[in-house]
């Protein structure tokens, strides 16, 4: 790690520690006080903002602003898994503003870089990012029935989202939707991306979805778009290259969620260390019992497996982009949150009736974890292409058998 990356490493721990952790009991306050229909931001959310910009704890994701690579950011990503809920908003490092600047960085014209990448690079608003539908399998996004269709000078935007997240904060300026601009074209040349201000007419947030119960202050939106009219200026890259981003945008994304999902199973296997030593349970703390220490020991094990194959995921994205790291990228995508499903699922089975009560973190991680084995591509895919990737070297004939030692 560079003396960058270990300063910024240093800065972030003693901030998460000192100020993000101590916070979320306000963060949580403020939200069960107005309902989980209210999507307005808590107060402490944006005074840790302005506090992590004074460190210089902001946009660690971008590597032309931070100076770091994907290696060096895995751990700070890390740090901020254990608060998932604020430590990404207030570093300006949370999904999807990370995937969407990202996109507008590297396809954005300056007309639209200067509309929305700089706000959103100064966090004074949000986006969403809206691709899966509701009516067809979007883990093949090919499948997508939104159309975009070309009518003069303006794009007719048609279709049904839904997981649209970000889209019921009121910070959301501007969505990024993906839709079919040309059926005809070869399977991964119709799609493209159209940049959709959520004021426009025929946008309507339909609804938010919660996950597993619980409902996030930024919201996961149903997107009704009817005869939605932009500017074809609006157009983010070329006609029919939608697709293509969407894997650029997918990768970093991907591998960003498994950072966090690490630090998620720290700060449970903490959760659990903390409550086996201070509980007791016949006669004896919980972590005297052999079984208590079999999972704790477990857990440990799994997460530094699951942080080996990360940190190379990152290492080959730093040397041979997203396509180059692929395969790696998708182990991961299947390994990072079934590690921290693991984890966390001891954790609770620890502390018992508290593990399954609001009185702790664990039910919420646990629920937002099983839901990331499912976006950003179903564990179905990534094994698919893992197998086909494995089955790939086997083909052809056998290779010749060494005789007999003569």
């Amino acid at each position: 790690m560079s003396q960058l990356a270990s300063d910024y490493h240093a800065r972030l721990s003693a901030f998460l520690h000192e100020r993000i952790l101590p916070a979320e009991e306000a963060y949580e306050r403020y939200r069960a006080e107005r309902g989980p229909a209210d999507h307005s931001v808590p107060p402490i959310v944006e005074e840790l903002k302005q506090e992590a910009r004074g460190l210089g704890l902001w946009n660690l994701f971008l590597p032309d602003i931070s100076g770091l690579t994907n290696v060096e950011y895995a751990p700070l990503a890390e740090l901020t898994g254990w608060s998932g809920a604020i430590a990404p908003e207030v570093l300006n490092c949370a999904a999807p503003d990370t995937g969407n600047m990202e996109l507008l960085h590297l396809f954005g014209t300056p007309e639209q870089k200067d509309r929305w990448l700089e706000p959103l690079l100064d966090g004074r608003i949000r986006s969403g990012f809206a691709m899966t539908e509701p009516d067809v399998a979007s883990s093949d996004a090919s499948n997508i029935e939104c159309r975009i269709e070309r009518d003069g000078d303006q794009y007719v935007v048609n279709g049904r989202k839904w997981w649209t997240s970000g889209a019921l904060d009121p910070r959301c300026k501007v969505l990024i939707v993906m839709g079919k601009t040309d059926p005809a074209a070869p399977k991964h040349r119709q799609q493209s991306m159209v940049l959709v201000p959520v004021d426009t007419p025929g946008v309507d947030v339909v609804r938010d979805l919660t996950v597993f119960g619980y409902a996030d202050q930024h919201g996961h939106g149903e997107v009704r778009l009817s005869d939605v009219r932009v500017p074809v200026t609006n157009l983010l890259g070329e006609e029919g290259g939608g697709f293509a981003m969407a894997q650029a945008r997918l990768g970093p994304g991907r591998i960003h969620h498994c950072m966090r999902a690490l630090g998620a199973a720290e700060r449970a296997l903490q959760l659990m260390c903390q409550r086996a030593t201070a509980r007791i349970a016949f006669g004896r703390p919980l972590a005297d019992q052999g079984m208590v220490q079999e999972a704790i020991a477990e857990s440990r094990l799994a997460i530094e497996q699951a942080r080996l194959l990360t940190l190379k995921a990152a290492w080959l994205i730093d040397r041979h982009g997203s396509k180059g790291a692929s395969i790696e990228i998708a182990a991961i995508k299947v390994l990072a949150p079934r590690t921290a499903l693991a984890v966390i699922d001891r954790a609770i089975q620890v502390h018992g009736g508290a593990g399954v009560s609001a009185d702790t973190p664990l039910g919420q991680m646990w629920a937002w974890h099983r839901a990331m084995r499912i976006f950003d591509g179903p564990d179905e895919v990534h094994l698919r292409s893992l197998a086909r990737t494995e089955l790939r070297t086997y083909e052809g004939p056998p290779p010749a058998r060494p005789g007999p030692a003569g």
